[in-house]
């Protein structure tokens, strides 16, 4: 029977399952050379075919490194606190998770599946845990993303990275920046991994705040650019929409995780958990204001371009009209009707002296009334 708290309040109507429509948009990074991250972590004896690292933690004590994956049920029978992460594991190493842990199948089925949305799913032994780390280029426009599978047990803290585009060994360096709280066990597990999670949405919105900048400082740049605008305006309005899917649910995903009857986060981790749903609430909004901006940069550029065409044709329209003026007088002068100095110097003189003296005060008349 599975108990399900699913926190996947997300922006769109696209089916369950699935991060978001726009592949292109959810590709994934790559980080370290996953033969050196957290080196000391890597266990030489595994069952799994993928690559596994394990820490054991005892009375808030990081104690061994690195043990072979079937001790874990040992050490846990021992009360020790245990921390195995599986990167790009496949069908069958999942299901000797499964065995070792007594995972529940279905939660093995959501962590084998690619493009889940962030949620929290509880059941009876355990809770289930999806995310994704992020990342911006600024030279694409593009939001990359690494996805997360993260099953919590009373004892044990379990990652399933898709790729190495989540930096594990940063997240082992915060462990162990924070080594005082260890006796908070898979509650300073979890928050380390969290905070880290956490901080690179954090840097991604930033890092999108800065090209927006950029990108107003183009909308009235000389010459125009309307363009290039334009295009950038749609790719950084399609990347913060993918930000927003991956950011907003966590707000849940923290709120649930502290919960007391969960009974993972204690008394002493409570304050560094209220802090992480604090960056998650500032990251929410700041992606909520950013996307009003990109929409309000793409209204103001077309409002910019008509206001410019507008202008084109007004001065075009003025140019025509102290032509015209000239031509009228050409035109009325070259018909076959004797008038005074008609056929003589004097007669064109006078011509082209009215020409040049009508064209000259439309000109200023323009020009003092803003059309020119």
């Amino acid at each position: 029977m599975r108990h399900v708290t699913r926190q996947d309040v997300v922006d769109g109507n696209e089916p369950d399952g699935v991060l978001g429509a726009d592949r292109a948009h959810s590709t994934t990074f790559h980080g370290r050379d996953p033969e050196t991250v957290a080196a000391a972590a890597i266990a030489t004896d595994t069952p799994t075919k993928c690559q596994a690292r394990t820490r054991l933690y005892r009375d808030g004590k990081l104690e061994r490194e690195g043990f072979p994956v079937p001790e874990i049920s040992d050490h846990l029978a021992d009360g020790a606190v245990v921390w195995l992460d599986l990167r790009d594991p496949h069908g069958e190493d999942l299901r000797v998770l499964s065995e070792e842990l007594g995972l529940h199948p279905v939660a093995i089925e959501d962590a084998e599946h690619d493009h889940e949305r962030p949620k929290l799913d509880r059941y009876r032994s355990h809770l289930f845990l999806s995310a994704y780390g992020a990342t911006f280029n600024a030279e694409t426009g593009k939001v990359a993303t690494s996805e997360i599978a993260v099953f919590i047990t009373p004892q044990a803290l379990v990652t399933v990275r898709k790729d190495d585009g989540l930096d594990i060994g940063k997240v082992t360096d915060r462990w162990d920046s924070s080594i005082d709280l260890a006796d908070g066990g898979v509650g300073y597990l979890l928050h380390g991994l969290l905070d880290f999670i956490v901080d690179g949405h954090f840097e991604a919105v930033q890092a999108l705040d800065d090209t927006i900048e950029d990108l107003e400082d183009q909308l009235f740049a000389d010459p125009p650019q309307n363009m290039p605008v334009q295009r950038r305006s749609f790719e950084l309005r399609k990347s913060l929409v993918l930000l927003r899917r991956i950011v907003m649910p966590m707000r849940e995903v923290v709120t649930t995780l502290m919960r007391p009857d969960l009974h993972y986060v204690g008394e002493e981790l409570a304050p560094y958990y209220q802090d992480v749903y604090d960056h998650v609430l500032r990251a929410t909004e700041w992606t909520e204001s950013l996307r009003d901006l990109v929409t309000s940069i793409l209204e103001t550029n077309l409002t910019i371009q008509g206001n410019r065409m507008n202008v084109i044709s007004q001065k075009v329209t003025g140019w025509a009209s102290i032509i015209a003026v000239p031509t009228f007088i050409t035109g009325f002068y070259g018909i076959n009707v004797p008038y005074p100095g008609f056929g003589t110097p004097i007669g064109f003189g006078v011509a082209a002296a009215i020409m040049v003296v009508s064209a000259v005060a439309l000109y200023f008349v323009f020009r003092k009334k803003g059309w020119l």
